[in-house]
Parts: structure tokens; sequence; C-alpha cells
């Protein structure tokens, strides 16, 4: 079996030692290769040399950010077409960023160490589990991808690359931007096949649930959503402070279903347009993609296989 380990040495919880023993363990199983990334877009650049050489697996040991260029780079060829999975290595993740919402939702552990040792035993059992994927126009996503408020934070919070990202940060960061938003608050409008559009203020596209995390305590949207079922929509029409506050209490409570006047929420859906009147900020597994006037969110099942 041939493999690269794809390494964000600037992730949070990623260190030297940790990828050295990492790299060490891989290699008693694989024939393997080890990159370290230096700029934004290398981990897209060498999963997409990884697919097109034929490897069997990649691995992606760094935050969602790494995981989200990884798989991007590992599906740019199959044109978004379902059941392609066959056709492009399989993934394996190693968690070394703060939030590691895609490891948390397929089981994984966060702890680097226990993480590599149930990849390994996965490469042994030959054992992955097929999963479904969301595309924000042609940019894939894994777990979760929004326009309006979130993407002001998340904007946000990449102008301040500098300081240690955490919880805490993305919180304050997340008031600031309700209380100033940067562009004011355009409206969106939200089309779903076979409904009249739909006057939004924020929109939260989510392929699995939980949605992100505070620390260890998750934040769900759409509970019922996963990587088996199609996209989950939660958007808002309205973001006045008493309907803000209401869906956060609801957001940290265990397996929530959300309820609101204001609240427009639909699950497994195939498919989900979103336009602005003037362009508004993008954000897939919270990476900024840009500023956008209209974006298609199309649920890919079964684009891709994990080893788990």
């Amino acid at each position: 079996m041939r493999a690269v380990l794809i390494v964000n040495p600037q992730a949070t919880a990623t260190t030297a030692g940790g990828r050295d023993v990492l790299a060490h363990a891989l290699a008693s199983e694989v024939k393997l290769d080890v990159v370290e990334t230096d700029y934004r877009g290398h981990a897209l650049a060498v999963a997409r040399a990884a697919a097109r050489d034929d490897l069997d697996l990649v691995v992606a040991h760094g935050g969602d950010g790494t995981v989200n260029e990884v798989v991007n780079g590992l599906l740019a060829d199959t044109d978004g077409r379902p059941g392609r999975y066959r056709d492009v290595p399989m993934l394996g993740v190693v968690p070394g960023g703060s939030a590691n919402v895609f490891a948390r939702a397929l089981g994984l552990p966060c702890d680097p160490v226990e993480a590599t040792y149930q990849l390994l035993h996965a490469i042994e059992n030959r054992r992955g589990r097929q999963v479904g994927l969301g595309l924000a126009g042609e940019r894939w996503f894994t777990f979760n991808a929004g326009m309006g408020w979130d993407a002001d934070v998340v904007a946000e919070v990449e102008q301040r690359r500098g300081k240690r990202t955490s919880p805490s940060l993305y919180l304050r960061t997340a008031v600031a931007r309700y209380l100033r938003p940067p562009a004011g608050r355009p409206e969106l409008t939200v089309q779903i096949p076979g409904e009249e559009p739909a006057p939004v203020r924020t929109a939260f596209v989510s392929n699995t649930d939980p949605w992100s995390y505070l620390g260890t305590r998750p934040v769900h949207l759409n509970t019922d959503c996963s990587f088996d079922t199609g996209l989950g929509l939660f958007a808002l029409r309205s973001l006045a402070l008493p309907t803000v506050l209401r869906h956060a209490r609801q957001a940290l409570r265990t397996r929530s279903r959300h309820r609101g006047k204001h609240l427009l929420r639909r699950d497994d859906l195939p498919l989900i347009g979103i336009t602005a009147e003037e362009p508004v900020n993008l954000q897939v597994d919270g990476d900024l993609v840009g500023q956008r006037t209209r974006v298609e969110f199309r649920s890919v099942p079964r684009a891709l296989t994990v080893a788990v």
C-alpha cells in the first residue's frame, strides 16, 4: 500500500515529535512519503497529485482546514459525481487542530496517539467508511458551510492568524460581528426545490451534526443530519437579540431540536440555493472561501471512503 502523510506544522495540536511518531508508525504498515505544508493550498495540491498517481491512502494530520484541503484535492478530478469514491485514495485523519469537528463526527479520538492507533488498525483490516459530503459551488465541505454572520466571524478570525485560535476567540468575534456587522446585514434568499423562495438574514448548511464545538461542548443545529443523509439547512429570518439568544441556548442543549417563528430549518435536502443582494462572505469547514452573490449547495452521497 502506498500512502502520503500530509502534516500542517502550524496546526494547534501538531508537534514535530508527534509527527515523527505518526510517520514511524505508518511507515511500518505502508510505503510512506511525508509532506509538511508551508502555504495555503499546499495540502490540496499534494492530495490532488496523490489521487492522480493512484496512491492508496492519504493521511491528513492537522485541523479541519487541513482536512478540507485534502478532501478537495482528492476529489478535484471527480466533477462532483456521486459514487466516485472507488476512484480516489482512502482518507485517513489524525486530528491536530483546535476543533476537529470532522474527526469527532466520525467517532475518531481527538488525541493524536489514540487516533494513530485506530488508523493503524483500520489499515491493517482494510476498514473504511463511505461518507457523503457537500459541495458549495465547486468547493467540497465535510461538515458545514455558511453565508452571513458565521462567515463574517470566520473572515475576522482569519485576519488574526497570528493569534492562537480558541473557542473564546470565536465567541468574542461572533459577538463583535453581531454588534458591528462588517457590511451591514444584506438579505439572503434561500431556494429549496418545490418551495417558495424565503428571505433570511443568515444561513448554515450542515453535512453532519454537531455543527461545531465550544471546547468539549457540541453545538447542534440539525440533529438529524449525518454523513448518510442529505444536507441540513438552518437559517434565521431575523437576527434580533431575543431570536439569537433563543437559538444559541437551544444549540447548546444535548440533541436539541430548534423551534422558533423566525427559524427556517430543513433536513435531508439534496440541493439548496442561496442568493444575496450583494456579495457576502462564504465559509466552508471554518475556512473563508471569499464573497459570493449566489451559491448552490449540493449533497453528494458516498463521495469518499475514510479509514475508521
